[in-house]
């Protein structure tokens, strides 16, 4: 059965608001559910862009590592890349882009992006990786690095959910980019001037997998968190 049309998600962004950080899926498992991907570690260690399944990592210095099998992850979007050509764009910026590509699919359900190109300028951010006893996830990602690259050639890696999946994800994109020097990438803060062939491949399922074992998720209550509020300041 091809599971080209499933996008796996494991954990959820919620959990990762009050600072349940624990790396709940080693890479090996997460690789058994496709090649290409986006998360981040234990105790937000770095940001990891998976391609033709190469997990790189993204850490607070900038280095981009290749993370071993044992690697764990508190969340992490994966599937079997299957992309389509949906549109060339030159030159344009990430609302524009965001803009040219929701006119060209629909909303109501996920979708994956991926944009091999030239960019006339990419900043990202990477977070540094923390230890228990963990803070919350607005407190964590503010020991973030930022990093800029102007006339960089590389692949911007998205997935879009939708506006009734937020809290889950992100309702909107979710961008990561990796240069293909590999010497810069992370959670993408902004581009501008991408030029480069939009590729898009849609799901119409979505398999959300959740760290039951893991008691300090399983014992927390998520009453009164403003869970959708942390979140959009943590990913914007």
């Amino acid at each position: 059965m091809s599971k080209e049309n499933v996008l796996y998600q494991h954990g959820t962004l919620a959990l990762l608001v009050p600072g349940l950080l624990d790396g709940t899926i080693t890479m090996k498992e997460l690789l058994e559910h496709g090649d290409t991907g986006i998360g981040t570690g234990e105790g937000l260690d770095g940001e990891l862009v998976i391609l033709n399944g190469v997990p790189y990592q993204v850490d607070s210095t900038g280095k981009v590592n290749i993370v071993t099998d044992k690697f764990t992850l508190p969340f992490a979007n994966i599937h079997f890349a299957k992309f389509q050509k949906l549109v060339h764009v030159e030159n344009m910026d990430q609302s524009d882009l965001e803009k040219k590509i929701m006119s060209l699919t629909s909303g109501n359900t996920f979708f994956a992006i991926r944009l091999h190109g030239t960019f006339a300028k990419v900043n990202t951010r990477a977070v540094k990786k923390s230890h228990k006893p963990y803070s919350t996830l607005a407190k964590t990602a503010q020991n973030q690095s930022i990093f800029e690259q102007e006339n960089v050639e590389g692949t911007l890696l998205s997935y879009y959910s939708p506006d009734i999946f937020d809290g889950a994800a992100v309702g909107g994109f979710h961008h990561h980019f990796l240069a293909d020097k590999h010497d810069f990438g992370g959670h993408n803060l902004g581009f501008e001037g991408a030029t480069g062939d939009i590729e898009i491949q849609q799901f119409d399922t979505l398999e959300q997998h959740l760290p039951v074992k893991n008691s300090d998720y399983m014992d927390y209550d998520f009453s009164g968190q403003d869970i959708l509020g942390a979140i959009h300041e943590a990913e914007s």
